[in-house]
């Protein structure tokens, strides 16, 4: 029988959270740049000992709502953040840090280091209101991205347009919660199938 993801998946309204950033180099840049891709507004502090890639500063100058502290981590550092992200060279380091966060009840992530995380970030699909998590519980990266890939050119852009279609529907329907249930799936159905015959 094959391993399932038992991972809970959830979305985050990330701009209303505070994120603690510790790194400055090429994964920390990555992970700074998924977490602005998704939610532009969020609020991230950046601790790094030396900002190893000039786009992180670009970034931060760029952002009212990204601070940047070159130096090292203290335990200080912690306060005020909901959200740890690490992507330092250091496993010493996040194994603190996540010790640290967990005293607090912080959630952590740490690159490329599944034992020491409470969450992975996935490849996400976005059009318009619609948005796809991707997740291999860890286990390969590369996958989750060929499936963001394949789901971004399959996926129509008017998505939006059936989305707000939906919503009126909703809102004009009489009846109790599985009438309008049902009366939903019927028409996405509908929609699904002329899909398929229209390729």
């Amino acid at each position: 029988m094959s391993e399932k993801n038992n991972l809970f998946p959830i979305f985050l309204k990330a701009e209303q959270l505070k994120f603690l950033l510790v790194g400055g180099g090429n994964v920390a840049l990555e992970k700074l740049e998924a977490i602005l891709r998704n939610s532009p507004s969020a609020n991230i502090n950046i601790i790094a000992k030396e900002v190893k890639r000039k786009e992180i500063i670009d970034i931060v100058n760029n952002n009212p709502a990204i601070s940047l502290k070159e130096k090292s981590f203290e335990p200080d550092d912690l306060q005020g953040a909901e959200i740890v992200m690490m992507a330092t060279d250091s496993r010493e380091l996040h194994i603190e840090i996540r010790n640290l966060a967990r005293q607090k009840n912080l959630l952590v992530n740490v690159a490329d280091t599944p034992d020491l995380c409470d969450f992975y970030l996935g490849s996400t699909v976005t059009k318009g209101s619609l948005k796809i998590g991707i997740s291999t519980n860890g286990k390969s990266p590369t996958l989750s991205k060929r499936m963001r890939q394949y789901l971004e050119e399959t996926i129509p852009e008017d998505i939006d347009d059936l989305i707000n279609k939906l919503v009126d529907i909703r809102q004009q329907l009489k009846g109790d919660f599985e009438y309008k249930v049902n009366q939903l799936n019927d028409i996405t159905a509908s929609w699904l199938d002329k899909k398929k015959d229209d390729q």
